[in-house]
This record gives C-alpha cells, sequence and structure tokens, in this order.
C-alpha cells in the first residue's frame, strides 16, 4: 500500500455526477474506512431514466446526511481529514455543481486542500482498492450509461484514450434495449438477469468496427438492428423472446468490447488489463473477460459491482493519487459536464 511520507493521508471524497449522492472516506488511496451511497433510481424509473433537475433538488436534500453518515462510519471528524476529493466531471452540470459547491464549502471551512477529481479516473482507480498488486501501467475498459473508453494507464492519475464509443455507450444502449423489449430502467442489470434464460445465439445482430480507428465503438447500428427485429416481428404479427433478444443483444455488445480490449492489450504490450465503470459488473461479460484474459495469460482484474457504479470510494482512491502528485484545486474549481479525462 502506497503512503505519501510516513503519514497516512485521509481523503473524504464526494459523488454527485449523475443520481447517485455518495460520500467515503479513504487512506491511503486503498483502504476505504466507508462508502455511503443514497441512489435515487426508484425516484428516476418511473420517468424511464435521469430527469437531471430531479437529480439535483435530491443531492441538495441528501448531501449533509451522507457526508456526516461516512465521516460516523470512519470514526473520523474533519479535523482528521486531510483533504477533500470531489467529482468534477464529466456528469450531469446541476449535480456536479452541488457536490463541488460542498466539497469548496468543506475546504474553506476546514481548512483544507481540495482536489477536482475526473470521474473516469474514479472508475479506474476503483480497481486499486480492492486489487493491492495492482499497478500501473496497464489498459482499461471504461464502460457505463455515459462512457465507453478504452484507456491505457501509464500511471497514476496518467492516461491516454486509445478507444471510445462514436455514438451510444454500451450502458446507454443497453437501457435503449431494455425499454424497447418492454424490461424498463435501468436496463443494464434487468438484461443482464433475463439474458440467463435467453439463447445468445438466437438472432444474429450486428457486431460493429469503426474504419479508421481500430479500438473505438459503435452501438447505435446494433441497437438500431434490436429496434428493427422488434418491428418486424410486430409487423408480421409474430411472437418474439424477450429473453433471447436480450441474450443475443448483450452478447454482440460483449463480443465487441472484449475483442477490442484484448487486441489492445497485446498491441501495447501489457500483461494486465482491468474493468470499471456500471457495465462492468455484468456477469457475463465479466466470466467473458475471466475465461479469455485466463487463456491469453493475462492477469485480470474488476471492482466487485458496488464499485463499478457509481460511488465515492472510487473518487477517494483517485484523489489521494492526485494529492500524492501534488494537485490541488482553487476555490474557482467548477462543475465541467463534458470534461476531458486529461483536463483535471
Amino acid at each position: 500500500m502506497e503512503q505519501y511520507g510516513e503519514k497516512d493521508v485521509i481523503i473524504l471524497a464526494i459523488e454527485t455526477s449523475c443520481d447517485e449522492t455518495a460520500a467515503s472516506v479513504v487512506k491511503n488511496g486503498r483502504k476505504v474506512l466507508s462508502n455511503v451511497i443514497y441512489t435515487q433510481i426508484a425516484l428516476h424509473t418511473r420517468f424511464g431514466g435521469v430527469v437531471p433537475e430531479i437529480a439535483s433538488r435530491k443531492h441538495i436534500e441528501k448531501i449533509n446526511q451522507v457526508i456526516r453518515e461516512a465521516l460516523d462510519q470512519a470514526e473520523v471528524t474533519l479535523q482528521d481529514i486531510t483533504a477533500v476529493a470531489v467529482t468534477c466531471g464529466p456528469g450531469l452540470v446541476g449535480a456536479l455543481l452541488v457536490g463541488v459547491s460542498e466539497a469548496k464549502a468543506i475546504s474553506f471551512a476546514a481548512g483544507i486542500p481540495l482536489v477536482g477529481v475526473h470521474h473516469i479516473s474514479g472508475h479506474i482507480s476503483a480497481n486499486y482498492i480492492e486489487h493491492e498488486d495492482l499497478e500501473p501501467p496497464f489498459v482499461c475498459l471504461v464502460a457505463s450509461g455515459g462512457h465507453s473508453h478504452l484507456v491505457v494507464v501509464r500511471d497514476y492519475g496518467q492516461y491516454e484514450i486509445i478507444g471510445r464509443t462514436r455514438d451510444d455507450a454500451a450502458g446507454e444502449a443497453f437501457d435503449k434495449v431494455a425499454r424497447a423489449i418492454g424490461l424498463g430502467y435501468p436496463g443494464g442489470p434487468k438484461i443482464d438477469r433475463i439474458s440467463k434464460e435467453g439463447n445468445p445465439e438466437a438472432i444474429p445482430f450486428p457486431r460493429a468496427k469503426v474504419a479508421d480507428n481500430e479500438y473505438d465503438f459503435s452501438f447505435s447500428g446494433l441497437k438500431s438492428a434490436v429496434l428493427n427485429y422488434l418491428n418486424s416481428c410486430q409487423m408480421k404479427g409474430e411472437r418474439y423472446s424477450q429473453a433471447d433478444v436480450a441474450a443475443s443483444f448483450q452478447k454482440a455488445v460483449i463480443d465487441v468490447l472484449v475483442e477490442h480490449s484484448l487486441h489492445a492489450v497485446k498491441a501495447y504490450g501489457y500483461d494486465k488489463f482491468a474493468i470499471a465503470g456500471g457495465v462492468a459488473s455484468n456477469s457475463s461479460l465479466r466470466e467473458t473477460f475471466q475465461r479469455e484474459c485466463a487463456a491469453r495469460e493475462i492477469a485480470f482484474y474488476s471492482p466487485s459491482p458496488l464499485l463499478c457504479t457509481d460511488n465515492a470510494a472510487m473518487i477517494g482512491s483517485a484523489g489521494y493519487y492526485e494529492y500524492v502528485r501534488g494537485v490541488r484545486s482553487g476555490y474557482d474549481l467548477n462543475a465541467v459536464p463534458n470534461l476531458k479525462l486529461d483536463a483535471v
């Protein structure tokens, strides 16, 4: 476990980029003392997706309570905190502003440094929490509702994005397809669950390749193919199997994610590969990567499902490595909804 000099570095972390209000206390980047998450899924389910205004208002209501609970569970006070880390982007601008404003207020009132953290850096860093042997460099696939990035992790906090989605993110495609076949929101867990009952070879959905970048992703064509299949069945009066559609769609996504990721690991000459983000909690994706990495003698790392979805522990880990690199944010830190990974 890394430490900053001889003194423990204790980070209070805040995450409000979407619809989870989260706070965590993390010691030396890898030991989680508390990880409190208030999820708004039940609020947004009736609308079929996250409503930004509702998310922002609920963050305001819950954030002080969540932070107090995180400090209490960790058995620390603000006097014990070395620095406060907060997600400053990307995400929903109103939601991000709640966390950023809270972190700045705590930093000012407690007289402790403020560290802005990129949300994707947080997802990648979730792997450090549960895998003490994991050190850069390695390749990481970050797949979530808003992102599908293939990232070379050069060092702590130093990233090169070599592949990204040209249209829908993987998690976004899961949500849209789940809605189309009547499963509802959130789509990822529901497709994961029902796919176990279906035949992944039942429907030959396309696997897209992007001509000018072998590592980029495109899922809009696959989504359209699913919708066309459903419309065709409806027009012909034919019944279709929800489970078969879900399983065939899921396999098409997984095939592309696995192929591009492992090709990158080989091309860059690494022997370590990690996954992160909400889609990384998909059981079939995890099993496929486990199997394919073992066959290629690649060390495979994945956070537990709780740390794949949005949480503050991952922000605490990323914030620690930013802090020891000397990164400090001013009180002009702002929420940036489309923040680039190398811009913090």
